[in-house]
This record gives C-alpha cells, sequence and structure tokens, in this order.
C-alpha cells in the first residue's frame, strides 16, 4: 500500500477530508484485502471508500480514495490492508496479515 505516509487533505465535500491510496497485489496466494481506518488504540475509525474488501489479483493494482469525516483526522492514525485468505477446507474467509501505513500530521 502507497504511500506509506498518507496525507489527509481538504476534499470536495464539506466536513470531509481525502486521502488517495494505490494497493499492489505481490502475494499469488491472496485474492481479497480488507481496507480499515484505526485510532492509536486500534479502535476503528469511521471512513468511506469505493472499497472496504477489494478483490485485486496477483500483480493487480488499484487506486482509490478513502473519506474521513473532518472530526475525525486527528483521531485517525493507521490506514491498514489485511490480506484475506481462503481455506481449501474451510467455507470462510481468515485474516492472515495486516499492513498498515501511519498518516502524516503536520
Amino acid at each position: 500500500m502507497v504511500p506509506t505516509y498518507p496525507k489527509l487533505k481538504a476534499s470536495a465535500y464539506e466536513g470531509v477530508v481525502e486521502t488517495d491510496i494505490e494497493l499492489f497485489n505481490k502475494r499469488d496466494d491472496v485474492e481479497y484485502y480488507e481496507i480499515a481506518v484505526f485510532d492509536e488504540n486500534w479502535t476503528n475509525v469511521p471512513f468511506v471508500s469505493n472499497f472496504k474488501i477489494v478483490k485485486l489479483d496477483y500483480l493487480e493494482r488499484i487506486k482509490f480514495k478513502i473519506y474521513l469525516a473532518k472530526k475525525s483526522q486527528n483521531r485517525a492514525k493507521y490506514i491498514c490492508s489485511r490480506s484475506r485468505l481462503r481455506g481449501e477446507e474451510m467455507p470462510t474467509t481468515i485474516i492472515s496479515s495486516m499492513i498498515c501505513s501511519k498518516f502524516k500530521k503536520d
């Protein structure tokens, strides 16, 4: 996920800030990634995006925006992608790893 230190900026919507994210799948064993935003205590921070879970084939890349309420921008510390694997014998998806970027503060 890039950038490593995303910066929140004003969006076209009143009371909303945004950042641009690019996700690249370098793992041939993963097809799905879950996007999440957390505060310093690893509590979920509400956000809006085109994706909460995105299907991303091996070596595919996708760009998208993350939107946060302006009142939440100081609370948001990390944006993370969780790789989700589908087991051979298991019908449900399991979380395999999580990689995070830290929001850059001015």
